[in-house]
């Protein structure tokens, strides 16, 4: 079985090293072949992070700039860049490259800027850059070569400006002719943290570096390496060394005699034993015009009284000290020896280093200071009181105090008001809260900046002599001081609702409001302001109402005035335009012209009442609710039998001026018969106090008949109407024949109201009496009309 086991194996591992080779050929296929899809208008192509084993091809000879950092390209082949002849810019930093053939650059003639740092190259070619006459920047720090090879690397590279070499795990030496055909160097740094050899004049070839950074941990080799500098280097930045002891220090004295006139320090450790020693080479370093310390530490307590060297002025006038750790700063002594260094300094900047005070001995030799920022630090009131004592800092013109201990306004400005040249103060991100109503300032303060200190209401204690106030970031809602001179307001993000009031400020000439709650201002309120340039009230909740969408999307010239438009203007309300842009925003006619809008509405609902009353008149609707309403009266009420008792015969609805024939005449003949007929009548019948409508409701109802004295008079009365009116819905919801019609005179069937449908039915189906003019006919009408009243049969 064994036996048999051993071929299959080895079948397997072949057939699957066989797809293996396969897969790997087309997915090389597959990546070479691949167009990196990035490419903008510029033609810089951003090919970053996709995951490249190689250059892409599909690289046209248009292109001028190509990023392939952070793939996992590890060989760049001859003819990978081929159509790179108009190429300026080649990134491919942070990728796996081990291997670059001699040719790969042969066509990039016109290349200015090459990356190649942080990949895996063990070795450096001079054939590679040989062609690349335009080179200007070259970066090839981050890899695993151990030196710069054995020939010149650079001596083709004529027009190199910018230099970036060496690693901190293997780098280890520089030769004497590494730097051979460079003779200026805007910028060169030198990474090598285990850099131990160094060839004395291996630098001295370069006759001008503006810039060089020298990141390596030897004193020693530093010592050898600015030797070498002293006339080329103008700007020396040392990072991540420790001076521990002064005698460390001094192996920096090649810079007292040096051309170097700023010397940067980064993450540099003292001690008081080479901070003192460091000064004393600076004092005699007469081209040093400018120190920066940043990120460094201090191991000491600053005790260096009589240590520093007194004969002659420092030269330095700029000193720069950032985020310098003093591990002990609580227990730091009043500086008092270096009062000789400061007589020089115009401008020093101490941010972010625990100062909590300034010795007034060392504030009055700041004799030509002219600016000075302690940001960032724990200076408070008293202490600044006496760091700014009488005679500190004379000439001073510009201070910066943001983000200390300081909460208490008015002791601020007295312990400044001395300064009478101090034009620039910002005191910022401090915490003043409510400050007083006077104050006192230098005399010539014409820059504030009190942003950020939870001011809740501004006074007259800011000074009238400002021409540039910073409130922004504060509680305030409103702005009402009087500065004549104010050029520039400040007062982002408050509560502000308007403008402020341009009369107190009529120089305002920049105004920046945004963030507030300003919903609108008028064309007025901009107008006030006669000298405005700049307007930011951006990022407001603006309420965009037709005269504020008028003005401000057609005043001329404002969109030069406003700062950040159209994009940061954005419409709240109303909620039919929320968030749109100002300038886009549109309303329609009812919210631009509401009283007009409202004022046709109501013309239009006027006209359709007046419409419906016309079309209820001439359908008669008012009849018709009349008799829903008593149709509704008469539903409440205990429906009657046939058999029912009723009061009267007949109810005799007739007209005023027909009175005196149906009293004198119908009356005297109807109840004076045999047997006699009991008559309504309503001058004599109708309940006194009681509606009129219910006594002709109830009048009707206790009748078995209603007579209608029908004459021209008849039509013309309203009651007469509205008991005939009555009389029609009881034949319509009885279904009976109660009516009897008398013409009393020739009357038209037209007059009666076409609504009455049923009575109109009656007189054209039955027959009516007709009051006979003939006296010998008249007797028969009395016999039929009594006939008519004795018939109490339903039809």
């Amino acid at each position: 079985m064994l036996n048999q086991r051993k071929p299959n194996t080895k079948q397997i591992w072949r057939v699957w090293i066989f797809y293996m080779a396969i897969s790997t050929n087309r997915s090389e296929e597959k990546a070479t072949t691949q167009v990196c899809p990035s490419c903008d208008a510029t033609r810089f192509c951003d090919c970053s992070s996709m995951d490249l084993s190689t250059i892409p091809s599909g690289l046209t000879t248009d292109v001028m700039g190509l990023n392939l950092s952070y793939n996992s390209i590890d060989h760049v082949r001859e003819t990978d860049l081929k159509l790179g002849l108009n190429l300026r810019v080649l990134q491919l930093q942070s990728n796996q490259i081990r291997t670059i053939d001699k040719e790969s650059f042969i066509f990039l003639g016109k290349l200015e800027h090459l990356d190649l740092s942080n990949n895996k190259l063990t070795h450096l070619s001079p054939i590679w850059f040989r062609h690349l006459f335009s080179l200007q920047q070259l970066n090839i720090q981050g890899n695993l070569y151990t030196t710069l090879g054995e020939n010149p690397l650079f001596s083709n590279l004529k027009n190199l400006r910018y230099l970036h070499l060496g690693n901190n795990n293997s780098f280890s030496a520089i030769r004497k002719q590494d730097f051979d055909g460079i003779t200026i160097l805007e910028q060169l740094e030198i990474d090598g943290q285990r850099l131990r050899q160094y060839e004395s004049g291996s630098l001295t070839t370069v006759n001008s570096i503006n810039h060089i950074i020298i990141n390596i941990n030897d004193v020693q080799v530093l010592s050898v390496m600015l030797e070498d500098l002293i006339n080329s280097a103008i700007c020396v930045e040392l990072r991540n060394i420790a001076f521990n002891t002064a005698n460390e220090s001094s192996l920096l004295e090649p810079m007292s005699h040096s051309v170097m006139e700023k010397l940067v320090l980064k993450n540099v450790l003292f001690t008081d034993a080479s901070v003192i020693r460091v000064l004393n080479i600076l004092r005699h370093a007469k081209q040093v015009l400018e120190l920066e310390v940043d990120d460094s530490v201090l191991q000491g307590t600053g005790k260096w009284h009589g240590q520093i060297e007194v004969n002659g002025e420092s030269a330095i006038e700029v000193i720069t000290v950032q985020r310098l750790a003093i591990e002990q700063f609580y227990l730091f002594s009043e500086l008092s020896g270096v009062e000789n260094l400061l007589g020089n300094i115009t401008k020093t900047t101490v941010i972010n280093t625990n100062v909590f005070l300034v010795p007034c001995n060392i504030s009055k030799h700041f004799s030509s200071l002219l600016y000075l920022d302690l940001s960032e630090n724990l200076l408070a009131d008293p202490t600044l009181e006496h760091s700014s004592c009488d005679g500190a800092w004379p000439l001073l013109q510009t201070f910066n105090l943001s983000q200390n201990s300081l909460d208490d306004l008015e002791m601020t400005g007295r312990s400044l008001s001395h300064l009478k040249h101090l034009t620039h103060l910002d005191i910022s991100r401090n915490n003043f809260g409510e400050i007083p109503e006077s104050c006192q300032w230098p005399e010539n303060l014409k820059y504030l900046n009190i942003s950020s200190t939870q001011i809740p209401k501004l006074t007259t204690c800011i000074p009238q002599t400002l021409e540039v106030l910073d409130v922004s970031s504060n509680n305030l809602d409103d702005f009402r001081l009087k500065l004549p001179r104010l050029k520039e307001l400040y007062v982002s993000k408050n509560k502000l609702k308007t403008l402020p009031n341009a009369p107190f400020i009529p120089n305002l000439i920049a105004l920046r409001i945004s963030r507030n709650k300003l919903t609108s201002f008028s064309k007025e309120e901009f107008g006030s302001f006669r000298k405005m340039e700049t307007l930011d009230a951006g990022d407001n909740n603006f309420i965009c109402s037709c005269e504020f969408l008028s003005f401000i999307q057609y005043q001329e010239g404002i969109a030069n005035v406003l700062a950040n438009w159209p994009e940061n203007y954005i419409c709240d309300s109303p909620s039919s335009v929320r968030g749109q842009q100002v300038k886009a925003a549109r309303l329609s006619l009812f919210e631009c012209h509401r009283t007009l809008a409202v004022s046709l509405i109501c013309i239009l609902v006027v006209l359709v009442i007046l419409l419906i009353v016309i079309l209820g008149y001439k359908l008669h609707v008012i009849w018709y609710m009349k008799m829903t309403w008593a149709w509704l009266q008469a539903k409440r009420k205990p429906k009657k039998s046939h058999n029912h008792d009723f009061c009267y015969d007949a109810f005799v609805s007739y007209s005023e001026r027909d009175s005196e024939w149906v009293e004198n005449l119908m009356v005297q003949e109807l109840e004076n018969a045999i047997p006699p007929f009991k008559l309504c009548l309503h001058k004599r019948d109708f309940v006194p106090g009681k509606w009129i409508t219910d006594n002709i409701i109830d009048s009707i109802e206790k009748s078995h008949k209603t007579v209608f004295v029908l004459s021209e008079h008849f039509v013309q009365s309203e009651w007469c109407k509205y008991e005939l009116e009555f009389s029609h819905f009881r034949l319509f919801d009885e279904h009976n024949d109660a009516a009897i019609l008398i013409l009393l005179e020739p009357i038209q069937e037209q007059t009666i109201p076409k609504r009455f449908c049923k009575l109109r039915k009656i007189m054209n189906t039955k027959t009516y009496l007709e009051w006979p003019l003939d006296e010998n006919q008249q007797q028969i009408f009395w016999n039929n009309l009594k006939t008519a009243l004795k018939s109490y049969d339903v039809i």
